[in-house]
């Protein structure tokens, strides 16, 4: 077994899992979807995206990390109008989730990372991680792949606002650098203009890596766009992709490093009379 193959979470024996442990390895979960990417990428795109920044931090640090099984399916009530697009209610989402950050906790890891690739995910997951967080002893971050991926993609980036948010100039670049042979250029469209449905309004724009405007409004995808498409894929590279994908995993590589040092701050309770409570412990 190769030191990648040693990265692998699924691919270790028990009592190699906890060397893994007593080795204060940091422990990454993909989480994406199954959904339409427009006519010229697969169904797999957050799914893929996701597991890959997590698998090119591997190779950067093999012995501070470990890559978990891809949740290959997130909240995506508003994009079912498209074929093959998978919903899960956002309570199972979270409650599914969030078992499984708690095996993990349990097994004895104290730094998980939810690495999502699906936005209507993002804030589902940061909440999964702030529960798993005050309800086990371990630490656990969220974020969206993209977040990472912010400085490279705009040193590259040939779109507008609005270009990239979905099947885009960004994911379209970043599976061209990763797998070409499953994206179909010669289908792919620009449209601008998100779930939304207001293109140019500087309160309800979208764009990855450029951020929301401060109103959030999301619609039904097929209202929005005729192609599932939300942004410029007709300018994605492969060169484009390789500064991206290196740009996010060295960027989840420095955050490891930095979160394998904290501290889990102590909790203080300041209250003068210590009620019992259903849900919090009492600290007595």
């Amino acid at each position: 077994m190769n030191s990648l193959d040693k990265t692998l979470y699924d691919g270790l024996t028990w009592p190699e899992l906890n060397e893994a442990v007593l080795a204060r390895k940091v422990v990454l979960l993909p989480i994406g979807s199954t959904e339409q990417h427009g006519h010229h990428l697969p169904l797999d795109v957050d799914n893929f995206l996701a597991r890959s920044v997590c698998l090119e931090a591997a190779k950067r640090a093999p012995q501070e990390l470990l890559v978990m099984p891809t949740i290959p399916y997130g909240y995506n009530e508003h994009g079912q109008d498209f074929p093959g697009t998978i919903h899960v209610t956002y309570a199972h989402f979270i409650e599914y989730c969030l078992d499984v950050v708690k095996s993990v906790a349990y097994a004895g890891f104290d730094r998980i990372v939810i690495i999502d690739g699906h936005g209507s995910n993002e804030h589902l997951c940061e909440f999964i991680a702030r529960r798993a967080t005050l309800e086990t002893e371990a630490l656990v971050a969220s974020t969206i792949w993209t977040n990472l991926a912010i400085e490279a993609f705009e040193k590259v980036r040939d779109s507008g606002h609005g270009g990239a948010a979905h099947a885009c100039e960004l994911e379209t670049s970043a599976y061209l650098h990763l797998a070409p042979e499953h994206v179909q250029m010669d289908k792919a469209s620009d449209h601008y203009g998100g779930a939304a449905g207001r293109e140019g309004s500087k309160f309800l724009s979208v764009d990855l890596t450029r951020g929301w405007g401060p109103m959030k409004l999301v619609q039904w995808t097929s209202g929005a766009t005729p192609t599932g498409v939300s942004g410029a894929p007709t300018l994605a590279t492969a060169e484009k992709g390789r500064v991206i994908i290196g740009g996010a995993a060295d960027n989840l590589v420095a955050f490891i490093r930095e979160f394998r040092g904290m501290e889990k701050l102590l909790r203080v309770d300041h209250r003068a009379v210590k009620p019992a409570s259903p849900t919090l412990p009492n600290l007595d």
